[in-house]
């Protein structure tokens, strides 16, 4: 993905799966082609100094945004609360 060519949603959507515990990196790969480095570079590029501090602190070491360090019994990709969406 070249953030040149990439649509303001697409860069938002990213963004927002990046904040969310259970989306793992791979997630965003998969779905975007943009690896922990790329999204790392786009969130510093797109977020206040301030929130990507707090964003990389927060994420730094978390089990749930790596998909081989989280638990087997965490298996599904969509929250609870979006069970009546399909993706």
């Amino acid at each position: 993905m070249n953030n040149a060519t990439v649509d303001q949603a697409t860069i938002d959507r990213v963004i927002q799966m990046a904040w969310e515990d259970r989306t793992t990196f791979d997630a965003i790969q998969r779905q975007f082609g943009l690896n922990e480095s790329a999204v790392i570079r786009l969130m510093r590029k797109s977020m206040k100094a301030s929130s990507f501090k707090m964003w990389r602190s927060r994420v730094a070491g978390r089990k749930t945004k790596h998909q081989a360090l989280r638990s087997d019994e965490v298996k599904r990709f969509k929250s609870r609360d979006q069970k009546n969406r399909d993706f």
